[in-house]
């Protein structure tokens, strides 16, 4: 579905995009594209696949290698509390804003 340069316009202001007359033609060829994109997408028969639970599926099934769970960086509550406005407790104090 080719996209008109009023299409592409309107598009642009909606989404409060500043488009030059130059950068429409190429808004219009690559938004065409995406669109036929989508189209090929939805006319794959799906039907006989099962869906999966996550994209790489057999990671899942090996599980998943995490990172040690360490400290990395130093304490520094005390310094950034230091400078903060407000503060009690160790805890960050904030004007309410529910009433």
């Amino acid at each position: 579905m080719p996209f008109s340069p009023d299409q592409i316009e309107r598009v642009a202001r909606l989404a409060r995009l500043a488009v030059s007359e130059d950068e429409r033609a190429s808004l219009a060829e690559q938004l065409s594209r995406v669109l036929g994109l989508i189209d090929e997408l939805q006319a794959v028969d799906t039907r006989s696949v099962e869906p999966m639970s996550h994209a790489l599926e057999s990671l899942l099934l090996q599980g998943q290698r995490l990172r040690e769970d360490v400290v990395t960086e130093p304490d520094q509550r005390a310094e950034f509390q230091a400078v903060a406005p407000a503060a009690e407790q160790g805890l960050y104090l904030v004007p309410r804003v529910i009433e």
